[in-house]
């Protein structure tokens, strides 16, 4: 890979250098042979002026020999005068002098920007995302056996370098994502001997084991999280599996204390999906425990919940179903919150999901759940907040949903109750 490169990269430069350098040194020749073809063609013209003149009569022999001599001599001058040489060899010094600059400053110019804006590791180590992406370009996804080649001349070159703790955690990674878990964690137990204080590893590691193991985490996966908390207590793929191993052995509130660390520790930009899965495990963790669930919210912009005005704009409340209707939710399972303008379009200007587990559901609607960055709860007037057990998982609604819709309110109010109580025909 290493000398392919190169040798593409220097074909390359050569190639640029060729294409540069090859007018100017053509320059010389034709110049100084474009300027005396020029003279010659004025000196045929007027000999031929000449002729045409004595044919005529204008000229008799005479005159016509005197005037040819001293266009002759005029010739013999010019053509053997030195002012011609000088001027050509300062242009040919000139196109060298230029030649040779750019000979030594092209190659010299794109190693150095290669060096100081490419990324020269690439070459011996391509990142997992570059190893799928080159195992199919044509096709613009990974296929199996692509990666798996890939993989096989990572471990021959890391065979012949066998202390790169780094190439080997990239190796083992590979592995996990061809789903070659026993494969992977001989090379995790390899790479970790190499770099024994990287948690990232040991939670990786960890996982790897977890899956090998049907899912499970006692054992030397519970120990290699502990580890990976010891070097970086708040690692957040250490405390979600630290958490899943506490709700494993039923010890609920311990759980929830390592998930809510994970929450708070995680980046702006995670995925919802991330944050919702946590909240989740949190509030059943919390049932399981005794305790009251965690508010839930849609979290696609978290970030956003705690600028200006975001909090002051919250509608805050609780969503509970009425009991003659127990029968017919059973077969429903997600629940939708959400505000809707009285007098603007249907559309929700803040919305959350949850399920029928979480009811009573406290909700929380903000500018952070709102659908559409134009239209948020802050600027909105008087809204109705809705609440729907959903049949078809789907916000929109379908006949036979349940639902629910509170008084007008204004965004500010809090402890809004809304009760699910009658059948959309």
């Amino acid at each position: 890979m290493t000398l392919i490169f190169w040798l593409i990269a220097s074909a390359m430069t050569l190639g640029i250098i060729g294409l540069l350098l090859w007018p100017l040194l053509r320059r010389t020749t034709v110049m100084a042979t474009g300027e005396c073809e020029s003279r010659l063609a004025v000196y045929r013209q007027q000999f031929a002026e000449l002729e045409q003149d004595r044919k005529n009569g204008t000229l008799n022999d005479e005159l016509f020999q005197q005037a040819q001599r001293e266009l002759e001599r005029r010739l013999l001058d010019e053509s053997g005068s030195t002012d011609l040489v000088p001027a050509v060899v300062r242009r040919r010094v000139n196109s060298l002098l230029v030649a040779v600059l750019l000979a030594i400053f092209i190659p010299t110019a794109s190693l150095g920007l290669y060096w100081e804006l490419g990324n020269p590791l690439a070459v011996i180590h391509p990142s997992v995302p570059a190893l799928s992406a080159q195992g199919n370009a044509d096709s613009g996804h990974q296929t199996a056996e692509g990666m798996e080649a890939l993989s096989e001349r990572l471990k021959t070159k890391l065979e012949q370098n066998p202390d790169d703790g780094v190439g080997w955690a990239l190796l083992a990674r590979s592995y996990v994502e061809m789903g070659q878990h026993n494969d992977a964690v001989m090379i995790y137990e390899k790479a970790m001997k190499l770099l024994p204080d990287d948690p990232q590893l040991l939670v990786d590691y960890a996982d790897a084991l977890g899956v090998l193991h049907g899912r499970k985490l006692m054992g030397k996966p519970e120990w290699l999280i502990r580890q990976a908390l010891k070097l970086d207590p708040n690692h957040v793929k250490a405390l979600m599996l630290a958490g899943t191993v506490a709700f494993d052995r039923k010890e609920f509130r311990q759980a929830v204390r390592y998930w809510e660390r994970a929450s708070a520790n995680l980046p702006i930009d995670a995925e919802g999906e991330v944050r919702q899965e946590l909240l989740s495990g949190i509030n059943e963790a919390k049932r399981f425990a005794g305790e009251k669930p965690t508010i839930v919210k849609a979290v696609s912009d978290v970030a956003s919940s705690t600028m200006p005005g975001s909090q002051a704009a919250a509608i805050s409340g609780t969503v509970n179903l009425a009991p003659r209707l127990a029968a017919k939710a059973v077969s429903m399972n997600t629940l939708f919150v959400f505000a809707r303008e009285i007098n603007g379009p249907p559309m929700p200007v803040s919305i959350v999901r949850a399920t029928k587990q979480d009811m009573p559901f406290m909700f929380r609607l903000d500018d952070s759940t709102s659908p559409m960055p134009s239209r948020k709860l802050s600027s909105a007037g008087t809204v109705m907040i809705v609440a729907r057990l959903s049949k078809s998982d789907q916000a929109m609604p379908q006949s036979g949903d349940l639902e629910g819709v509170s008084q007008p309110v204004r965004p500010g109010a809090n402890k809004i109750t809304v009760v699910i109580d009658h059948e959309r025909p």
